[in-house]
Protein backbone atom coordinates (compact mmCIF):
# COMPACT_ATOMS: atom_id res chain seq x y z
CA UNK A 1 0.00 0.00 0.00
CA UNK A 2 2.63 2.57 0.70
CA UNK A 3 4.80 1.90 -1.89
CA UNK A 4 1.52 2.34 -4.41
CA UNK A 5 0.95 5.66 -2.79
CA UNK A 6 4.55 6.61 -2.86
CA UNK A 7 4.54 5.71 -6.16
CA UNK A 8 1.84 8.48 -7.20
CA UNK A 9 4.95 11.12 -6.46
CA UNK A 10 5.75 10.76 -9.86
CA UNK A 11 2.77 10.45 -11.79
CA UNK A 12 1.43 14.06 -10.19
CA UNK A 13 4.38 15.71 -9.97
CA UNK A 14 5.02 15.49 -13.83
CA UNK A 15 2.08 18.02 -14.28
CA UNK A 16 3.14 19.92 -11.29
CA UNK A 17 6.54 20.57 -13.08
CA UNK A 18 5.15 21.78 -16.13
CA UNK A 19 3.22 24.16 -14.74
CA UNK A 20 5.71 25.92 -11.94
CA UNK A 21 8.94 25.48 -14.26
CA UNK A 22 6.98 27.29 -16.86
CA UNK A 23 6.22 30.36 -14.73
CA UNK A 24 10.30 30.39 -13.44
CA UNK A 25 11.24 29.97 -16.47
CA UNK A 26 9.49 33.42 -17.55
CA UNK A 27 10.88 35.14 -14.90
CA UNK A 28 14.68 33.99 -15.81
CA UNK A 29 13.65 34.88 -19.06
CA UNK A 30 13.10 38.42 -18.50
CA UNK A 31 15.94 38.95 -15.99
CA UNK A 32 18.66 36.62 -17.99
CA UNK A 33 20.93 35.24 -15.71
CA UNK A 34 19.70 37.22 -12.73
CA UNK A 35 18.01 34.58 -10.64
CA UNK A 36 21.39 32.57 -10.67
CA UNK A 37 23.55 35.47 -9.66
CA UNK A 38 20.99 36.35 -6.51
CA UNK A 39 21.36 32.67 -5.74
CA UNK A 40 18.13 31.71 -6.73
CA UNK A 41 18.79 27.95 -7.95
CA UNK A 42 17.82 24.70 -6.68
CA UNK A 43 20.45 22.37 -5.05
CA UNK A 44 19.76 18.74 -5.95
CA UNK A 45 21.47 17.20 -3.13
CA UNK A 46 19.96 19.08 -0.76
CA UNK A 47 17.23 16.62 0.52
CA UNK A 48 19.60 13.96 0.29
CA UNK A 49 22.00 15.54 2.64
CA UNK A 50 19.31 16.27 5.12
CA UNK A 51 18.09 19.40 4.44
CA UNK A 52 14.64 20.12 4.09
CA UNK A 53 14.69 23.93 3.72
CA UNK A 54 14.82 23.35 0.15
CA UNK A 55 11.25 26.01 -0.85
CA UNK A 56 11.53 28.70 1.29
CA UNK A 57 7.47 27.40 1.20
CA UNK A 58 6.40 26.99 5.05
CA UNK A 59 3.95 23.97 3.83
CA UNK A 60 6.21 22.32 0.89
CA UNK A 61 9.44 22.82 3.76
CA UNK A 62 7.00 20.98 6.13
CA UNK A 63 6.32 18.14 4.07
CA UNK A 64 10.06 17.52 3.53
CA UNK A 65 10.84 18.32 7.54
CA UNK A 66 8.50 15.45 8.30
CA UNK A 67 9.69 13.01 5.79
CA UNK A 68 13.11 13.46 6.74
CA UNK A 69 11.59 12.92 10.73
CA UNK A 70 9.35 9.86 9.56
CA UNK A 71 12.17 8.02 7.50
CA UNK A 72 14.41 8.12 10.59
CA UNK A 73 12.34 7.30 13.26
CA UNK A 74 10.77 3.58 10.38
CA UNK A 75 14.55 3.17 10.12
CA UNK A 76 15.27 3.22 13.63
CA UNK A 77 12.18 1.49 14.28
CA UNK A 78 13.37 -1.35 11.96
CA UNK A 79 16.66 -2.07 13.47
CA UNK A 80 15.29 -2.35 16.77
CA UNK A 81 13.19 -5.15 16.08
CA UNK A 82 15.77 -6.35 13.73
CA UNK A 83 17.59 -6.28 16.88
CA UNK A 84 15.16 -8.50 19.30
CA UNK A 85 14.40 -10.46 16.58
CA UNK A 86 18.09 -11.98 16.68
CA UNK A 87 18.16 -11.87 19.86
CA UNK A 88 14.78 -14.07 20.98
CA UNK A 89 16.24 -16.91 17.90
CA UNK A 90 19.77 -16.97 20.05
CA UNK A 91 18.35 -17.76 23.74
CA UNK A 92 15.85 -20.31 21.10
CA UNK A 93 19.18 -21.44 19.59
CA UNK A 94 17.94 -21.54 16.26
CA UNK A 95 19.42 -18.73 13.27
CA UNK A 96 17.06 -16.01 12.12
CA UNK A 97 14.63 -17.03 9.49
CA UNK A 98 14.62 -20.55 10.76
CA UNK A 99 11.42 -22.48 12.29
CA UNK A 100 11.10 -20.28 15.42
CA UNK A 101 8.10 -22.45 16.53
CA UNK A 102 9.57 -25.70 16.31
CA UNK A 103 13.17 -24.45 18.52
CA UNK A 104 11.21 -22.58 21.11
CA UNK A 105 9.12 -25.95 21.70
CA UNK A 106 12.06 -28.16 21.69
CA UNK A 107 14.17 -25.54 24.48
CA UNK A 108 10.42 -25.71 26.44
CA UNK A 109 10.11 -29.67 26.46
CA UNK A 110 14.04 -29.30 29.17
CA UNK A 111 12.03 -27.71 31.64
CA UNK A 112 8.21 -27.44 31.54
CA UNK A 113 4.92 -29.73 30.71
CA UNK A 114 5.09 -28.97 27.21
CA UNK A 115 1.04 -30.33 27.23
CA UNK A 116 0.41 -27.61 29.30
CA UNK A 117 2.05 -25.12 27.10
CA UNK A 118 3.92 -21.80 28.34
CA UNK A 119 1.34 -19.24 27.85
CA UNK A 120 2.55 -15.32 28.13
CA UNK A 121 -0.04 -12.73 28.74
CA UNK A 122 0.81 -8.86 27.67
CA UNK A 123 -1.06 -5.98 28.00
CA UNK A 124 -0.88 -3.26 24.82
CA UNK A 125 2.72 -1.84 24.53
CA UNK A 126 2.37 2.10 26.16
CA UNK A 127 2.86 4.50 23.32
CA UNK A 128 3.48 8.56 24.35
CA UNK A 129 3.38 11.48 21.93
CA UNK A 130 4.37 14.35 22.45
CA UNK A 131 2.10 17.18 22.69
CA UNK A 132 4.40 20.01 22.13
CA UNK A 133 5.38 18.57 19.05
CA UNK A 134 2.63 18.60 17.55
CA UNK A 135 1.81 22.03 18.20
CA UNK A 136 5.03 23.06 16.80
CA UNK A 137 4.44 20.97 13.66
CA UNK A 138 1.43 22.92 13.16
CA UNK A 139 2.92 26.16 13.85
CA UNK A 140 5.65 25.44 11.82
CA UNK A 141 4.12 24.58 8.50
CA UNK A 142 0.41 26.92 8.50
CA UNK A 143 1.78 30.24 9.25
CA UNK A 144 -1.97 31.29 8.98
CA UNK A 145 -3.10 29.70 12.26
CA UNK A 146 -4.09 32.18 15.06
CA UNK A 147 -1.57 32.55 17.81
CA UNK A 148 -2.41 31.04 20.89
CA UNK A 149 -4.62 28.37 19.12
CA UNK A 150 -1.97 25.82 18.56
CA UNK A 151 -2.99 23.20 21.42
CA UNK A 152 -2.36 19.66 20.43
CA UNK A 153 -5.12 17.33 22.49
CA UNK A 154 -4.34 14.14 24.13
CA UNK A 155 -6.69 11.02 23.36
CA UNK A 156 -5.72 8.50 25.56
CA UNK A 157 -4.49 9.67 29.29
CA UNK A 158 -1.76 12.28 30.27
CA UNK A 159 0.53 12.62 33.50
CA UNK A 160 -0.80 16.17 35.32
CA UNK A 161 0.37 18.20 38.07
CA UNK A 162 -1.28 17.65 41.99
CA UNK A 163 -2.71 20.95 41.14
CA UNK A 164 -5.11 19.22 38.24
CA UNK A 165 -6.03 16.19 40.46
CA UNK A 166 -8.95 17.73 41.76
CA UNK A 167 -10.58 18.86 38.74
CA UNK A 168 -9.85 15.64 37.08
CA UNK A 169 -11.17 13.53 39.85
CA UNK A 170 -14.34 15.56 39.97
CA UNK A 171 -14.63 14.66 36.25
CA UNK A 172 -14.12 10.83 36.83
CA UNK A 173 -10.79 10.08 35.35
CA UNK A 174 -8.15 10.79 37.83
CA UNK A 175 -6.10 7.41 38.54
CA UNK A 176 -3.00 6.84 40.09
CA UNK A 177 0.06 4.46 39.97
CA UNK A 178 3.00 3.78 41.85
CA UNK A 179 3.04 1.89 45.72
CA UNK A 180 -0.72 1.20 46.96
CA UNK A 181 -1.11 2.66 50.23
CA UNK A 182 -0.25 -0.01 53.00
CA UNK A 183 0.38 -2.31 49.74
CA UNK A 184 -3.35 -2.81 49.52
CA UNK A 185 -4.16 -2.53 45.97
CA UNK A 186 -7.45 -1.30 45.38
CA UNK A 187 -6.90 -1.57 41.91
CA UNK A 188 -4.39 -3.70 38.84
CA UNK A 189 -1.61 -4.71 40.56
CA UNK A 190 1.52 -5.58 38.24
CA UNK A 191 4.30 -7.28 39.38
CA UNK A 192 4.67 -9.59 42.72
CA UNK A 193 1.57 -9.92 44.81
CA UNK A 194 2.79 -11.14 48.61
CA UNK A 195 -0.06 -13.47 49.82
CA UNK A 196 -0.37 -13.83 53.63
CA UNK A 197 -2.41 -16.74 53.46
CA UNK A 198 -3.30 -19.32 50.84
CA UNK A 199 -5.02 -17.75 47.79
CA UNK A 200 -5.96 -17.75 44.12
CA UNK A 201 -2.63 -16.49 41.49
CA UNK A 202 -3.44 -15.58 38.33
CA UNK A 203 0.10 -15.28 37.44
CA UNK A 204 2.93 -17.67 38.85
CA UNK A 205 2.94 -18.83 42.10
CA UNK A 206 6.34 -19.21 43.60
CA UNK A 207 6.21 -21.13 47.19
CA UNK A 208 3.76 -23.79 48.26
CA UNK A 209 0.33 -24.81 45.92
CA UNK A 210 -2.21 -26.83 47.43
CA UNK A 211 0.12 -28.10 50.32
CA UNK A 212 3.35 -28.99 47.40
CA UNK A 213 6.56 -27.31 48.94
CA UNK A 214 8.75 -25.24 46.63
CA UNK A 215 6.83 -24.89 43.71
CA UNK A 216 7.19 -22.49 41.41
CA UNK A 217 4.76 -21.99 37.92
CA UNK A 218 1.30 -22.20 37.61
CA UNK A 219 -1.07 -22.92 40.17
CA UNK A 220 -4.63 -24.73 39.59
CA UNK A 221 -5.33 -24.23 42.93
CA UNK A 222 -4.62 -22.46 45.77
CA UNK A 223 -1.32 -20.29 46.34
CA UNK A 224 1.23 -19.71 49.27
CA UNK A 225 4.32 -17.40 49.25
CA UNK A 226 4.45 -15.32 46.07
CA UNK A 227 2.21 -14.35 42.77
CA UNK A 228 3.80 -12.61 39.79
CA UNK A 229 1.00 -11.05 38.16
CA UNK A 230 3.02 -9.72 35.26
CA UNK A 231 0.54 -7.74 33.42
CA UNK A 232 -1.76 -6.97 35.84
CA UNK A 233 -4.58 -8.48 38.03
CA UNK A 234 -5.96 -8.80 41.37
CA UNK A 235 -4.26 -9.81 44.72
CA UNK A 236 -5.61 -10.57 47.38
CA UNK A 237 -2.00 -10.09 49.66
CA UNK A 238 -0.01 -7.38 49.57
CA UNK A 239 1.02 -5.49 46.61
CA UNK A 240 4.88 -5.28 46.27
CA UNK A 241 4.98 -4.42 42.67
CA UNK A 242 3.10 -1.12 41.07
CA UNK A 243 -1.03 -1.09 41.47
CA UNK A 244 -3.01 1.26 39.22
CA UNK A 245 -6.55 2.68 41.55
CA UNK A 246 -8.64 5.29 41.91
CA UNK A 247 -7.64 7.12 45.05
CA UNK A 248 -10.83 7.95 46.74
CA UNK A 249 -9.77 10.73 48.80
CA UNK A 250 -9.64 12.60 45.04
CA UNK A 251 -6.06 12.97 45.11
CA UNK A 252 -2.75 10.48 44.59
CA UNK A 253 0.04 10.11 46.47
CA UNK A 254 3.04 12.42 46.30
CA UNK A 255 5.10 8.83 44.80
CA UNK A 256 2.72 8.32 42.79
CA UNK A 257 2.32 9.85 39.09
CA UNK A 258 -1.27 10.68 38.61
CA UNK A 259 -3.22 9.99 34.88
CA UNK A 260 -6.30 12.23 34.09
CA UNK A 261 -8.05 9.99 30.64
CA UNK A 262 -9.09 12.01 27.70
CA UNK A 263 -13.12 12.11 28.58
CA UNK A 264 -12.25 14.00 31.54
CA UNK A 265 -9.36 16.39 30.12
CA UNK A 266 -11.29 19.65 28.90
CA UNK A 267 -10.28 21.92 31.66
CA UNK A 268 -6.77 20.04 32.53
CA UNK A 269 -3.48 20.48 31.67
CA UNK A 270 -1.30 17.55 30.26
CA UNK A 271 2.62 17.63 31.23
CA UNK A 272 3.49 17.09 27.60
CA UNK A 273 2.99 13.21 26.94
CA UNK A 274 0.17 11.61 25.81
CA UNK A 275 -0.53 8.02 26.10
CA UNK A 276 -2.41 7.06 23.05
CA UNK A 277 -3.04 9.51 20.00
CA UNK A 278 -2.05 13.30 19.99
CA UNK A 279 -4.75 15.13 17.95
CA UNK A 280 -2.38 17.87 16.30
CA UNK A 281 -4.71 21.13 16.21
CA UNK A 282 -7.06 22.52 13.42
CA UNK A 283 -4.61 23.51 10.25
CA UNK A 284 -4.72 24.10 6.73
CA UNK A 285 -5.77 20.74 4.57
CA UNK A 286 -2.30 20.81 3.15
CA UNK A 287 -0.53 20.66 6.45
CA UNK A 288 -2.91 18.27 8.32
CA UNK A 289 -0.83 15.15 7.20
CA UNK A 290 2.33 16.45 7.50
CA UNK A 291 1.45 17.97 10.98
CA UNK A 292 0.46 13.81 11.83
CA UNK A 293 3.33 12.79 10.81
CA UNK A 294 5.55 14.57 12.62
CA UNK A 295 3.61 14.00 15.82
CA UNK A 296 3.52 10.12 14.90
CA UNK A 297 7.67 10.68 14.78
CA UNK A 298 8.33 11.32 18.21
CA UNK A 299 5.93 8.96 19.38
CA UNK A 300 7.92 6.40 21.98
CA UNK A 301 6.30 3.19 23.16
CA UNK A 302 7.66 1.40 25.88
CA UNK A 303 7.81 -2.49 27.18
CA UNK A 304 4.67 -4.01 28.41
CA UNK A 305 4.13 -5.97 31.10
CA UNK A 306 4.40 -9.78 30.64
CA UNK A 307 2.74 -12.54 32.68
CA UNK A 308 4.05 -15.75 32.05
CA UNK A 309 2.36 -18.82 33.12
CA UNK A 310 3.90 -22.54 33.40
CA UNK A 311 4.02 -25.83 34.99
CA UNK A 312 7.49 -27.47 35.58
CA UNK A 313 7.49 -31.30 34.22
CA UNK A 314 8.86 -33.93 36.72
CA UNK A 315 12.47 -33.96 35.72
CA UNK A 316 12.72 -30.42 36.38
CA UNK A 317 10.30 -29.76 39.22
CA UNK A 318 12.47 -32.13 41.42
CA UNK A 319 15.53 -30.48 39.79
CA UNK A 320 17.10 -27.25 41.30
CA UNK A 321 19.28 -26.36 38.71
CA UNK A 322 17.36 -26.83 36.05
CA UNK A 323 14.41 -24.66 37.45
CA UNK A 324 17.54 -21.94 37.85
CA UNK A 325 17.98 -22.42 34.04
CA UNK A 326 14.73 -22.00 33.11
CA UNK A 327 14.14 -19.00 35.02
CA UNK A 328 17.01 -17.56 33.79
CA UNK A 329 16.08 -18.14 30.26
CA UNK A 330 12.84 -17.18 30.79
CA UNK A 331 13.43 -13.45 32.46
CA UNK A 332 15.25 -13.07 29.00
CA UNK A 333 13.04 -14.59 27.04
CA UNK A 334 10.34 -11.55 28.83
CA UNK A 335 12.77 -8.75 28.34
CA UNK A 336 13.15 -9.27 24.52
CA UNK A 337 9.74 -10.23 23.64
CA UNK A 338 8.39 -6.80 25.61
CA UNK A 339 10.93 -4.96 23.86
CA UNK A 340 9.79 -6.16 20.67
CA UNK A 341 6.54 -5.78 21.19
CA UNK A 342 7.35 -2.31 21.87
CA UNK A 343 8.75 -1.74 18.98
CA UNK A 344 5.85 -3.67 16.79
CA UNK A 345 3.24 -0.98 18.08
CA UNK A 346 5.71 2.12 17.24
CA UNK A 347 6.12 0.45 13.48
CA UNK A 348 2.07 0.26 13.34
CA UNK A 349 1.60 4.01 14.07
CA UNK A 350 4.79 4.92 11.51
CA UNK A 351 3.33 3.21 8.51
CA UNK A 352 -0.30 4.31 8.71
CA UNK A 353 1.36 8.26 8.60
CA UNK A 354 3.79 7.12 5.68
CA UNK A 355 0.85 5.97 3.76
CA UNK A 356 -0.51 9.40 3.89
CA UNK A 357 2.55 11.24 3.69
CA UNK A 358 3.29 11.19 0.00
CA UNK A 359 -0.09 12.84 -0.94
CA UNK A 360 0.27 15.17 1.46
CA UNK A 361 3.58 16.76 -0.36
CA UNK A 362 1.69 16.29 -3.59
CA UNK A 363 -1.10 18.47 -2.42
CA UNK A 364 1.55 20.91 -0.74
CA UNK A 365 2.64 22.03 -3.88
CA UNK A 366 -0.56 21.90 -6.03
CA UNK A 367 -1.24 24.21 -3.63
CA UNK A 368 1.43 26.83 -3.97
CA UNK A 369 1.43 26.24 -7.34
CA UNK A 370 -1.78 27.93 -8.56
CA UNK A 371 -0.86 30.99 -5.29
CA UNK A 372 2.29 31.49 -7.36
CA UNK A 373 1.00 31.76 -10.68
CA UNK A 374 -0.56 34.69 -9.87
CA UNK A 375 1.32 35.98 -7.76
CA UNK A 376 4.82 36.42 -9.93
CA UNK A 377 7.15 35.90 -7.51
CA UNK A 378 10.23 34.44 -9.24
CA UNK A 379 12.06 33.67 -5.98
CA UNK A 380 9.07 31.30 -4.22
CA UNK A 381 8.03 30.19 -7.78
CA UNK A 382 11.46 28.75 -8.78
CA UNK A 383 11.49 27.47 -4.73
CA UNK A 384 8.07 25.01 -5.68
CA UNK A 385 10.06 24.27 -8.74
CA UNK A 386 13.52 22.61 -6.97
CA UNK A 387 10.50 21.03 -4.38
CA UNK A 388 9.07 19.31 -6.98
CA UNK A 389 12.70 18.40 -8.41
CA UNK A 390 13.05 16.26 -4.88
CA UNK A 391 9.49 14.85 -5.12
CA UNK A 392 11.25 11.49 -6.37
CA UNK A 393 14.11 11.38 -3.63
CA UNK A 394 11.43 12.35 -1.30
CA UNK A 395 9.76 9.06 -2.51
CA UNK A 396 12.18 6.79 -2.75
CA UNK A 397 13.53 7.50 1.23
CA UNK A 398 9.38 6.69 2.30
CA UNK A 399 9.33 3.43 -0.03
CA UNK A 400 13.06 2.10 1.05
CA UNK A 401 12.36 3.02 4.70
CA UNK A 402 8.80 1.04 4.77
CA UNK A 403 10.49 -1.55 2.70
CA UNK A 404 12.79 -2.56 5.79
CA UNK A 405 10.26 -2.49 7.99
CA UNK A 406 7.78 -4.51 6.34
CA UNK A 407 10.54 -7.02 6.43
CA UNK A 408 11.51 -6.89 10.02
CA UNK A 409 7.68 -6.48 10.59
CA UNK A 410 6.74 -10.38 8.83
CA UNK A 411 10.21 -12.24 11.16
CA UNK A 412 8.63 -10.20 14.39
CA UNK A 413 4.74 -11.30 12.90
CA UNK A 414 6.40 -14.93 13.02
CA UNK A 415 7.68 -15.19 16.50
CA UNK A 416 4.37 -14.01 17.88
CA UNK A 417 2.38 -16.27 15.78
CA UNK A 418 4.81 -19.29 17.44
CA UNK A 419 4.48 -17.50 21.19
CA UNK A 420 0.60 -17.22 21.12
CA UNK A 421 0.42 -21.42 19.30
CA UNK A 422 2.56 -22.61 22.63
Amino acid sequence: MITNRMGSFGLIAGGLIAGLSLTATQGCDEVGNLAEQCGLVCDSEAFVNGKFNVSGIAEIDSFFSATLDVSGAINATAADIQAEVAALYGLVGAEVGGDFKAALQAKLQAYIDVEAGLKIKAEPARCEAQLDIAAKAAAECDVDAKPGSIEAKCEGSCAIDASAQADCHAAGGLTCEGQAPNLECEGTCKGSCEFTAAAACDGTCSGRCDGQDNFEGRCGGMCEGTCDLGAGGTCEGKCTGSCEYTPPSGSCDASAEARCSASAEANVECKGSCTGKATPPEVSAECKATVEAKAEASVQCYPPSLTVDYVFNAEAGGNADLRAEFKGFINNFKIRYAALLAAVARAEGLIDVSATLGDAGVSAINSAAGTLKASGDLKASIGAACAIGLLPDAAKLLTDSAGRLSAQLQAAGSISAAVVAN
